[in-house]
């Protein structure tokens, strides 16, 4: 749970928080498959961890666990818990941070998301819009920031997405040059863990807005249980 301070070859500090990593998938190594095609999320051998009750449910939701991943996360690095990713996204529909229309989902929606992170987890969480400079500014004072992305930032000298958003990311930490994020569908090895995006392509991806989460107050005790 410790931040680390790098220096850049230009002088300043660069701030990294010491933040576990989840993928949306249970398994980190094949998302590149996954989201390629080449695998089908049922088949993920794993898939029995997020808590789904078959590989269909798991198949179903895995595509729409992005928010959840970094929830995961964040209550990892603050409380050391991490609840399955099943428990939390029926925690969220729940909240009203999802809604469900027949076979379509919609989510996840920040101001109730928010509302359930503070209510259920006392972590403080506030929905709102955010600058590139803004979301580095929280991140150095010690937050993580839910960002709403365009998925294919994960390659961010790749072409550029026809819209922003539609993905979230988690900002672990900043540096004179890049935004520093843990992308729950990047690529083993290239771009889920301490991804670095410069800051120069990062608006190509970023739609403006994000959660910004804080460290919960000084009771010591995880809300809820596990």
């Amino acid at each position: 749970m410790g931040t680390v301070e790098e220096q850049e070859s230009g002088g300043g500090a660069a701030v990294v928080h010491d933040v576990p990593y989840y993928a949306q998938w249970e398994s980190p190594g094949l998302v590149r498959e996954i989201v390629g095609g080449a695998v089908s999320a049922a088949d993920d051998p794993r898939w029995g961890e997020s808590g789904a009750a078959t590989p269909e449910e798991y198949e179903y939701w895995s595509w729409r666990l992005c928010g959840v991943a970094c929830l995961r996360m964040a209550l990892d690095h603050w409380w050391g818990v991490a609840p399955t990713a099943m428990k939390l996204a029926a925690e969220c529909l729940e909240a009203g941070a999802y809604e469900r229309d027949g076979e379509r989902l919609r989510g996840l929606i920040h101001t109730p998301f928010a509302g359930y992170v503070r209510e259920r987890w006392g972590l403080a969480a506030q929905a709102r819009e955010l600058t590139p400079g803004e979301v580095a500014a929280e991140v150095a004072g010690g937050r993580l920031v839910m960002l709403s992305v365009h998925p294919a930032i994960r390659d961010p000298e790749g072409p550029d997405p026809q819209r922003r958003g539609g993905h979230l990311v988690l900002a672990v930490g900043t540096t004179g040059t890049a935004l520093v994020i843990h992308n729950p569908s990047g690529f083993a090895g290239v771009s889920q863990a301490y991804a670095h995006v410069p800051w120069r392509q990062f608006d190509r991806f970023y739609a403006g807005r994000g959660i910004v989460l804080g460290p919960p107050g000084a009771e010591g005790t995880v809300p809820g249980g596990t």
